[in-house]
C-alpha cells in the first residue's frame, strides 16, 4: 500500500473529537507538508537550475496532473501572469478531464494514459520546454502517458510525487519526492499531500522567476497591474526602490505603461523612459545588469 493511502495509526478516534481538537489535529498535520518540501529543497533547486536556461531560450512551462494535483498545477501557472507578467501562452496546464475537471470531478479521466500522451503531442513540444508532472500517488496513468510523450519530444521533465520510488519521479529527468506519509483522514491527499504540492510548486516557480530576472532585490518588479490593487502596488514598489515621492513615481510609470522595471531604471539612472526601455532590452530584461551597465558607461 502507498504511504499516502495507508490508514494513519494516530487519531483513530478522529470522528469523536470535539471540534476545536479536531481542527488542531488537522492544522498541526499541515506542518508535516512544509517539512516534506524542505527535505526536497535540493531536488527543487536542481529543477530550477535545469529549467532556467531552457525557459530563457524561449521554452514553455507545462503543468500536468489530475484531480487536486492537476488543479494545483493550473493555479500555479495562472498566477504567473499577474505576479511576474509571464505570458499565458508560455504557462500551459493539462488537467485530466479537461477544463471542466477544474470544477467538477471527471471520473476515470486520470486512468487514461493515452489521453495524456495525445494532449502532450498536440502541444508540439521541443527541447526548450519544461513539463511539470504532479501526482500524489506518483503512478497516475494520465500523468505517466504525458511524461513518456514529453521525454520523447526532448522536453525537460520534472516529476512531483508524495510516495518514495514512484514511477513519475523515477521516469522523469528530475524527480522530487514530497514524502508526506499517511493522512489524518486516511487516503485524503487533498490534505497535507496537496499542501506540500502547493508549497513546492509555488517555491519552484517563484525561484524560477527570480532566475529569469523578474525580481529586483526582493521586489516583484515585473508585476502586471491588472487591477486597481496591483496598479497601486506598482507605485509603492517604484517609490520603495527609488526613494522618490508618489507623484513623481506615478508620472514616470504613466509614461511606461506602469512597467516597474522601466520606471526604476529611468528614475535611478536619470534617463528617459525610451532610453530605459532600450537599455533593458539590451540587457535581457535584467534590471540589475542594466543599472550596472549604465553606471559603468557613465564613468568611461
Amino acid at each position: 500500500m502507498l504511504n499516502t493511502e495507508a490508514p494513519s495509526t494516530t487519531h483513530t478516534g478522529l470522528d469523536l473529537y470535539p471540534t476545536e481538537q479536531l481542527l488542531e489535529v488537522l492544522i498541526d498535520d499541515q506542518f508535516n507538508a512544509v517539512r516534506a518540501v524542505r527535505q526536497a529543497a535540493s531536488q527543487i533547486a536542481a529543477a530550477v537550475d535545469a529549467a532556467a536556461p531552457r525557459i530563457l531560450a524561449g521554452g514553455r512551462l507545462v503543468y500536468v496532473g489530475a484531480g487536486t494535483s492537476g488543479r494545483l498545477g493550473v493555479l500555479d501557472g495562472v498566477e504567473l501572469l499577474p505576479t511576474f507578467s509571464w505570458p499565458n501562452e508560455r504557462a500551459l496546464a493539462l488537467l485530466a478531464g479537461g477544463r471542466q475537471a477544474m470544477f467538477v470531478a471527471v471520473e476515470g479521466a486520470e486512468d487514461d494514459a493515452g489521453q495524456g500522451d495525445k494532449e502532450i503531442h498536440e502541444l508540439a513540444l521541443n527541447s526548450h520546454d519544461v513539463v511539470i508532472l504532479i501526482a500524489a500517488s506518483g503512478a497516475t496513468p494520465y500523468v505517466l502517458g504525458a511524461l513518456q510523450a514529453a521525454r520523447e519530444a526532448g522536453a525537460l521533465t520534472i516529476g512531483f510525487a508524495n510516495n518514495p520510488g514512484a514511477p513519475v519521479t523515477l521516469q522523469a529527468e528530475i524527480g522530487i519526492t514530497l514524502d508526506t506519509g499517511s493522512e489524518v483522514i486516511s487516503g485524503s491527499t487533498r490534505l497535507k499531500a496537496g499542501t506540500s504540492q502547493k508549497v513546492a510548486l509555488n517555491s519552484f516557480s517563484s525561484a524560477l522567476m527570480v532566475r529569469l530576472h523578474k525580481v529586483y532585490g526582493n521586489l516583484m518588479v515585473d508585476v502586471k497591474p491588472t487591477n486597481v490593487k496591483l496598479l497601486r502596488r506598482t507605485v509603492s514598489l517604484t517609490m520603495h526602490a527609488t526613494g522618490r515621492d508618489e507623484t513623481y513615481c506615478r508620472r514616470i510609470l504613466e509614461e511606461c505603461d506602469f512597467h516597474v522595471k522601466t520606471a526604476i531604471l529611468a528614475i535611478l539612472n536619470k534617463i528617459s523612459v525610451t532610453d530605459a526601455e532600450q537599455l533593458l532590452s539590451q540587457c535581457g530584461d535584467d534590471l540589475r545588469l542594466a543599472l550596472r551597465r549604465h553606471s559603468d558607461s557613465s564613468h568611461v
